[in-house]
């Protein structure tokens, strides 16, 4: 035999009662409570012996109810997700259809009382308002069990950090959702006089931000908290918050829409995911002119390297929002590049794009591609940037990054590319690995052709735009897929210095950040980004294996890797930067460099990467570039 437990679970296992069944149960629900009110005004022996009379009446009157239940649709809804508005609905469909019945009792006075019942005014009334307390009373009880038994093990329970308009519209929205995610159990707050007064909340305390806060999580059992909308910015700040919530066990979700609130009315749902270590990473919101860059990019042909990479893939995507003429994207490896071709043939139909698998330094192939082509902007991302792999590789990194930078500037002078935008990297500040200071050797290069094509040495229309920033987050190699990794696979998860840093930037941020210095940009400027605070690599690590729920998984230091600097700069001892156009976007003030010596020196330095004497090319190297003074690493000899 079935107890009342095995019922609930039978009943809230159902989809949902069908809509009959739920007006079927209203009108039951009239009928009794007509014969129980009839029979406390007049007893049982009136009630006997005026019971079909009765019965006819009471029929009239529930039709004429169930037509306001046809009209507010009252039994439309699922009786667990009741609201405030459901109630509201049930209650103007009994306030008329008390109304229409007041009126036809006086019809019914005029006819035999064997064939309709007299019924008198309070007898109606205690009637419907009967029923309509008991319908208000069994939708919400059945949410009532619904949210208290059936949702206590699948709805987190959660406290949500923000008390002012956001925290309670917040609030708000995620007890209408359907079905039920989140259980609120309390509010976050740093406001000290809430919780002096004891202030509650919708019912639910508010508690402090002070070193308790995790034993409050656990014995409550908080199994997330979720940050209002409006408290995200001072959240990403809170590193101790942080700390006190992820050291607790609970996970941490931001709402990626925000809730409005004005007046306890809500407009919009929240969408709350569960935050990645990227979310916690203090850093402002980066608002841009895009129209500036859709009026450069719009009916214009665009060449991109690298376009398989993480920021040149990126880079396709918005360049191709648009509305380009055409694109030539080139990359020398192939799976994905075919990944980017898909890409484009499904998001962006209406492009058209060539997606070529060749190398930059292949001359005769990038002559052609220009010549047919005929390019008007350049984006250059194509290169070779791992540090480790181009200490053991330094002539390899000479012909890919120095010799196919050159190929590409050279062929975009010669076929009137109206603006070559260059990726490069806070790595080619001060150099301390072979990377870097290839990457240095470039911003030489297409800065000092620039110049020459200025001064009219060299003849040509071609402005060129370096680009320089720091660690993009979930690039292909990048310090979070590997920290992902090694956490899944129990550690340890490797940090080479416990006081390294890094800055970070998003992917996307990074790239709309390229495009605007791109179209804004005269030529010969090196753009410095504003990568926001560094981040302690160490910490990160922590953070994430914190964030995983991972037991017992350690951290190692490995010691620095050849050519890894403890920190990395945007800018040399001997460089300073003005502002430009975009606060977040400063233009570094170099050294100006002579063409014809550049040139003449890095060809030299290609001739010798050739010969794939390692020394011999890193010496020629810091000849070029006298600042590269090698680190962790074996050429450090040259540097005596």
């Amino acid at each position: 035999m079935r107890n009342s437990k095995d019922w609930i679970e039978w009943y809230f296992s159902r989809r949902t009662l069908p809509y009959w069944c739920v007006l079927a149960i209203d009108c039951l629900i009239i009928f009794f409570s007509f014969i129980v009110t009839y029979w406390a005004f007049y007893r049982g022996a009136a009630l006997q012996r005026n019971f079909w009379a009765l019965l006819r009446v009471v029929a009239v009157y529930i039709f004429v109810c169930a037509i306001f239940f046809k009209v507010f649709r009252t039994y439309a809804g699922i009786l667990r997700y009741s609201t405030f508005s459901d109630l509201a609905r049930l209650g103007s469909a009994m306030a008329l259809s008390f109304i229409v019945c007041f009126g036809l009792h006086y019809i019914f006075n005029q006819t035999s009382q064997e064939f309709f019942a007299h019924l008198a005014t309070r007898v109606i009334f205690f009637s419907l308002a009967g029923a309509t307390l008991v319908m208000w009373m069994e939708r919400m009880l059945i949410k009532y069990i619904y949210d208290s038994y059936f949702l206590s093990d699948s709805a987190m329970r959660v406290f949500i950090y923000g008390v002012r308009a956001g925290g309670i519209g917040l609030a708000k929205a995620i007890a209408g959702q359907k079905p039920l995610r989140f259980k609120l159990a309390g509010f976050i707050s740093h406001d000290s006089s809430l919780h002096a007064s004891g202030t509650r909340l919708m019912g639910k305390q508010v508690y402090d931000v002070d070193e308790n806060l995790p034993k409050v999580l656990a014995s409550r059992k908080i199994q997330a908290v979720l940050v209002a909308p409006s408290r995200i910015d001072r959240f990403r700040e809170d590193t101790v918050l942080q700390d006190y919530i992820l050291s607790s066990g609970a996970k941490i979700f931001f709402s990626q829409n925000a809730v409005l609130w004005d007046k306890n009315q809500i407009a919009g749902a929240p969408i709350l995911n569960q935050v990645s270590v990227e979310d916690l990473l203090p850093r402002d919101e980066i608002a841009l002119d895009m129209d500036s860059v859709a009026a450069l990019l719009k009916g214009k042909n665009v060449l991109i390297t690298g376009s398989a990479g993480s920021i040149g893939s990126e880079i396709v995507r918005q360049v191709a929002s648009f509305g380009p003429a055409k694109m030539m994207l080139i990359d020398s490896a192939e799976t994905p590049q075919h990944d980017i071709r898909l890409m484009m043939a499904k998001e962006f139909p209406s492009v058209e794009a060539t997606t070529l698998v060749t190398s930059i330094t292949n001359e005769d192939r990038m002559e052609a591609v220009f010549k047919t082509f005929q390019p008007d902007i350049v984006f250059h991302a194509a290169a070779y940037k791992h540090v480790p792999m181009m200490e053991d590789n330094p002539s390899e990194s000479i012909q890919n990054n120095v010799y196919g930078t050159k190929i590409l500037a050279d062929l975009s002078v010669k076929y009137g590319v109206r603006k070559f935008v260059m990726i490069s990297t806070d790595k080619a500040v001060n150099p301390t690995n072979v990377m870097g200071c290839s990457k240095r050797i470039c911003e030489i290069y297409v800065q000092s052709l620039n110049k020459a094509v200025a001064d009219g040495v060299v003849k040509g229309r071609t402005q060129f735009v370096t680009t320089r920033f720091g660690n993009v987050l979930g690039s292909n190699g990048s310090v979070i897929p590997v920290f992902e990794r090694q956490i899944r696979e129990g550690g340890p998860v490797t940090v080479t210095h416990p006081d390294i840093i890094r800055y970070f930037m998003l992917i996307p941020e990074a790239c709309k950040l390229v495009l605007e210095a791109g179209t804004k940009g005269n030529g010969g400027e090196i753009f410095v980004f504003d990568m926001g605070k560094p981040v302690r690599i160490a910490d990160l690590a922590k953070r994430m294996i914190e964030m995983s729920g991972a037991k017992d998984v350690e951290i190692k230091y490995t010691g620095l890797r050849d050519g890894e600097k403890l920190y990395e700069e945007l800018l040399d001892s001997e460089e300073t930067t003005k502002p430009s156009f975009h606060e977040k976007i400063r233009i570094a003030s170099v050294r100006e460099y002579d063409y014809s010596e550049v040139k003449e020196k890095i060809d030299e330095l290609i001739a010798i990467s050739r010969e794939y004497d390692d020394f011999k090319t890193v010496a020629a190297m810091k000849h070029l570039v006298p600042e590269y003074v090698s680190n962790h690493s074996v050429f450090s000899v040259l540097d005596k």
